[in-house]
């Protein structure tokens, strides 16, 4: 159908009017949400699910379908609603459950409750950034699995499509990712921005006068202007929507977004254009004004006309498995053509590792003295053959942080590229000064499913991307987070970017893995343990300055996976090992000084074991039994760790001692500050000796 013959039908002027009203049901039943944006815009939700995306209802997880996010998630009626019209699994039934335990509809859309949602979406621009990931990650794969193709003509390309409001664009994230959308050149990224000029506190001329059209385009976007206001009277004119989708799929150099002037709330009879609108219910005789408007029986809640279902369900069932058929008829060509890159990608499909990772890892002789950024930096380039899914960057600290593949090209457009095979499927992303952005586009890939992400900045700045950690544990996704220059050990650079509350906080983050190995060879085992929970985000918490190695590979490798082991066992005067009277338990750069300070104890007739506790999430997985053997109740525990002591009283128990770090640091050479402030062997055997006289 040609943009000058496409026309919505009466049938479809129907099936919008209904989502419209089962919007204000719904909130109305709830007692609470977003009616405003789901009743104005149900007819550009309806647009796409019923006539431009690429999507089966029936598989809501094909490989060959559009993405559609909705970053303006409170507005998760959109989604819901045209759920129920089209055939995702949910019915009228799920809509009157609205913002109830168990139901299927949340008060905002989460991924892995409702079918067809690809992102937990309610913090506003969190949606947009992981829709540049996305995007990204859509390019990414067709590099490594259809290298050949032309670009746009291969089955791994597809369209990601994203819903913005003004407060989307008033967060600092989005402007973050649009940035780096545009400088990547995401022509396969389309933005669809409801500029109703309504935020919560009222009209938006209060905080956002910018030029915005001004801005995207600055930033490498085409934008594109429909304006539905622009006549003197509202007319929602679908025909240049499409006709501006159609321009932005034409577009395969720029990003689209495409500018919809809108009034949120129309056509309520006297709420339109309101704040009020934005997130309460409507109340009854409005509701009732807006299905008289809507030419529907305004004493019916929840209604659904006869047939209408039956006609949108088969409407779009009919799309899909014309997009099916002309998909899967590529897909088997290209599987036939490309067996290696078909075995590739049933491995990816499966989240297998490759048999061959233990094989390859680095290993290191105790002794030896590195870094754990190096460590790092060194695993990532063992594993580059081996995994093609592995890709990442940093936020411009690729040098320090280690995060740059050795040898491996960068992920830029082709006009963009610098050294030789950099290009579009490159590996190494450069995410620029954008911590919060970068946490987000990361999570966008990982949902995108076949590849697997990780990012680097300074453990620091992670307070710059908090959100992003809590959204990927939150849906319990793979993202792997390579936070370096990890304590006090940072040294002169000063308070400023030595991390001290940063470890607590980030353990208080349910899902989230904190891992901070002790020496390089924790680190090969982090970094395997880490691939290896495709399911859960991970921090790699890292050293700037070596560290000696005093953990064997084969210790590691068993230990590390169990979050705390036992890495130095207490021993008698003959050397035998004995129960000990102090665990001395540690993390990261402070495992060595636990490995002096039992030294000195043992030396003065005080069996003393070591325990390296690299993730106290994974320790708290295992059973009783084990926890209790490797920090028996009857030995005095003293914890070890360049940070606040919030969170160890738990282990050590009332009998034991914490050296801790409870305050900011100073800018003087690390080794100096870890002796100032107490992390020194001598340090802790005299806190232990303490903690043992007392009752």
């Amino acid at each position: 159908m040609t943009t000058e013959q496409f026309a919505l039908t009466d049938s479809d002027d129907q099936a919008i009017a209904v989502a419209r009203a089962l919007s204000a049901d719904a909130v109305e039943r709830a007692g609470s949400g977003h009616p405003g944006t789901a009743i104005s815009l149900a007819g550009v939700a309806y647009l796409l699910y019923q006539y431009e995306l690429r999507h089966d209802p029936a598989d809501p997880q094909w490989m060959g379908r559009d993405r559609f996010v909705l970053s303006a998630g409170h507005a998760s009626l959109l989604l819901y609603t045209q759920m129920v019209l089209s055939g995702y699994g949910l019915e009228v039934g799920d809509l009157e459950a609205l913002r109830t335990a168990g139901s299927l509809t949340p008060g905002h859309p989460e991924h892995g409750v409702t079918p067809g949602v690809e992102t937990t979406a309610g913090p506003l621009g969190a949606g947009f950034s992981n829709a540049v990931g996305m995007a990204m990650a859509a390019r990414r794969e067709h590099g490594i699995l259809d290298p050949n193709a032309a670009p746009g003509q291969s089955v791994f390309d597809h369209w990601v499509y994203t819903l913005v409001g003004d407060g989307c664009l008033q967060e600092g994230v989005t402007s973050e990712a649009a940035s780096l959308a545009g400088t990547q050149q995401l022509g396969n990224l389309i933005a669809i921005y409801d500029d109703n000029d309504i935020s919560i506190e009222g009209h938006t001329d209060i905080s956002f006068t910018e030029d915005v059209t001004g801005r995207f385009e600055a930033y490498g976007w085409q934008v594109l202007d429909v304006d539905w206001r622009a006549k003197g009277r509202y007319h929602e004119d679908y025909r240049a929507l499409h006709n501006a989708l159609v321009a932005a799929r034409a577009e395969t150099t720029r990003p689209t977004l495409i500018r919809l002037h809108t009034i949120i709330a129309w056509p309520c009879p006297t709420l339109q254009g309101s704040a009020a609108t934005h997130g309460a219910k409507l109340g009854a005789t409005e509701v009732a004004g807006l299905k008289e408007v809507l030419g529907l029986d305004p004493a019916k809640s929840f209604f659904m006309p006869t047939g209408l279902l039956e006609r949108t369900r088969a409407h779009a069932a009919a799309r899909a498995a014309a997009a099916r058929s002309e998909w899967d008829a590529r897909f088997r060509a290209w599987a036939a053509a490309n067996p290696q890159s078909a075995a590739l990608l049933e491995r990816l499909q499966a989240r297998r590792l490759p048999e061959a990772i233990e094989s390859v890892l680095p290993s290191w002789q105790t002794g030896a003295d590195l870094a754990t950024r190096s460590a790092s930096g060194k695993v990532l380039a063992a594993l580059a053959p081996l995994m093609p899914e592995l890709w990442g960057g940093s936020a411009d600290l690729g040098g320090s942080n280690n995060t740059t593949m050795a040898g491996e090209p960068s992920f830029l457009p082709a006009p963009l590229a610098r050294s030789q095979g950099d290009g579009p499927y490159g590996r190494t992303i450069h995410f620029g000064v954008r911590e919060h952005a970068m946490g987000s586009i990361v999570n966008g890939i990982a949902l995108d499913g076949l590849t697997r992400p990780y990012c680097g900045t300074f453990m620091v700045f992670v307070d710059y991307m908090r959100p992003t950690l809590r959204l990927a544990a939150l849906m319990g996704l793979g993202s792997i987070f390579v936070l370096t220059h990890d304590s006090i050990g940072v040294g002169e650079d000063g308070p400023t970017h030595q991390p001290v509350e940063h470890l607590a906080s980030l353990r208080a983050i349910p899902g989230l893995a904190v891992v901070r190995p002790a020496d390089a060879n924790e680190t090969v085992a982090a970094w395997a343990e880490v691939l290896r929970r495709c399911e859960q985000p991970s921090v790699l918490a890292l050293s700037r300055q070596n560290l000696p190695v005093i953990a064997t590979p084969d210790a590691a490798a068993s230990g590390v996976s169990r979050g705390a082991y036992i890495l130095i066992d207490s021993t008698d005067t003959l050397g035998e090992v004995v129960a000990p009277d102090v665990t001395i338990v540690a993390t990261g750069s402070e495992v060595s000084v636990a490995a002096q300070a039992r030294e000195i104890l043992q030396a003065q007739g005080t069996p003393t074991r070591v325990v390296s506790a690299p993730c106290l999430e994974w320790f708290a997985e295992q059973d009783e039994d084990y926890r209790a053997w490797v920090l028996p109740q009857n030995a005095v525990t003293v914890s070890v760790e360049a940070g606040i002591a919030m969170g160890w009283r738990e282990l050590v128990g009332d009998r034991g001692a914490i050296v801790s770090l409870d305050h900011f640091g100073a800018s003087a050479p690390g080794t100096h500050l870890f002796a100032e402030y107490g992390f020194t062997g001598e340090h802790v055997a005299d806190v232990a000796r303490q903690a043992l006289t007392r009752p």
